[in-house]
């Protein structure tokens, strides 16, 4: 696992991708933290919430070659002739990929030392906002590394990765659309208003459930929720899982 970590992370300083991700993160964040500071207020939970909202894109951009290069290049070939566990490999992988982002990360440590240092506080809801970025970072990322798995295609896994986290991202929407959808189907159908109402409110909220973004909301105003982290963990884990078994399946199928 070390030595994929360290290949991993190393490789990302020896292409563009690396600093390309750190460039755009830092300049994302240098833009949020001054449109606060030039206003009066140094909100560093404010700052690490705006970020949340870019996985999107720098997620995507960190994973798509994780195991979609090797595939190109043919060196994933090594992972199933040699007796090296596949599991340790894809932990290896999203292990670099979280350290590059802590890495990136350096960017609002500066930010909250420059707060402090001109009076500002770093309060209990900006350490919670801080924690739910990095669990968060975990999940999506191994979603990003499930999508780099089923390519060879790095552009593809990219727009796969896309795709996942945006829908993640806007889950609570689809869901409120869903519900209504119900509703209607239900209110067609000759059932009455109430029950139509109920049945459209269990569907959205059963939907909603499922919502990282929803479930850790407490956390800004520094009401910490384990379970919340535990369902972030269980879903980066599942990812983790689904992306062992595409390079299992792989495996044998070469045997």
């Amino acid at each position: 696992m070390s030595a994929v970590f360290k290949r991993e992370f190393l490789s990302y300083f020896r292409s563009p991708v690396g600093y390309v991700a750190i460039a755009i993160f830092s300049f994302l964040s240098g833009f949020i933290f001054y449109s606060m500071f030039s206003q009066g207020v140094a909100n560093i939970g404010s700052e690490v919430i705006s970020l949340r909202s870019f996985f999107v894109i720098i997620v995507p951009i960190i994973t798509m070659g994780l195991l979609a290069e090797d595939k190109k290049r043919g060196t994933e070939i090594l992972y199933y002739t040699t007796p090296i566990n596949l599991f340790s490999v894809v932990v290896g992988k999203i292990l670099a990929a979280f350290a590059l982002y802590a890495v990136m990360f350096l960017n609002v440590i500066i930010h909250a030392i420059v707060a402090v240092s001109f009076g500002g506080t770093i309060g209990v809801g900006s350490v919670g906002s801080i924690i739910v970025f990095f669990f968060m970072a975990f999940m999506f990322i191994s979603m990003g590394t499930f999508a780099s798995a089923i390519t060879d295609n790095q552009i593809v896994s990219a727009i796969v990765a896309f795709v996942i986290i945006l829908f993640t991202q806007v889950l609570s929407t689809f869901a409120e659309y869903i519900g209504s959808a119900f509703k209607s189907i239900a209110l067609s159908i000759k059932i009455s208003s109430d029950a139509a109402a109920k049945i459209g409110h269990n569907i959205d909220s059963f939907i909603s459930w499922f919502d990282p973004f929803a479930k850790t909301t407490d956390f800004r105003i520094g009401i910490f929720s384990v379970s919340a982290l535990v369902f972030l963990v269980s879903i980066g884990i599942l990812f983790m899982y689904l992306t062992y078994r595409v390079l299992d399946k792989k495996r044998w199928s070469q045997a």
